[in-house]
C-alpha cells in the first residue's frame, strides 16, 4: 500500500469548503473512489496552527494512483481548480509506502 501526504494552508474564510471538499467522503474522495485501486483518504486538522491540514492518501500502489490521474484527468484538473480558491499554499509532502 502507498500513501500519499499532501499539506495544505487553508484560507481563513474558506475553512469550511476546504474541509467539505477534503473530507474522507469529499470531493476528492469520491472521484479517488471511482479507481478499484483507492483505499480511503483522511483529513488531519493541525491542533496548534488553525487551517494547516494534512491529507493522507492510501493507495493500492503507485500505479493505482497514476492511472486513476490519467484516466479522469480532465476531471482531476477542473476539481484542482475549484479547490484552490481554498488554499492559501499547498505542498505535496511526498509518497510513502507502507511496510
Amino acid at each position: 500500500m502507498v500513501q500519499l501526504v499532501w499539506e495544505f494552508v487553508a484560507r481563513e474564510d474558506k475553512l469550511a469548503e476546504f474541509e467539505r471538499h477534503y473530507a474522507s467522503d469529499g470531493a476528492w474522495a469520491q472521484l479517488f473512489q471511482r479507481s478499484g485501486g483507492f483505499r480511503g483518504t483522511a483529513l488531519l486538522s493541525d491542533t496548534q496552527r488553525r487551517g494547516r491540514y494534512l491529507t493522507v492518501d492510501s493507495w493500492d500502489s503507485a500505479e493505482a494512483h497514476r492511472a486513476i490521474r490519467e484516466k479522469l484527468s480532465r476531471e482531476y484538473e477542473e476539481l484542482n481548480r475549484v479547490c484552490e480558491e481554498f488554499t492559501e499554499r499547498e505542498s505535496h509532502i511526498g509518497d510513502f509506502e507502507v511496510k
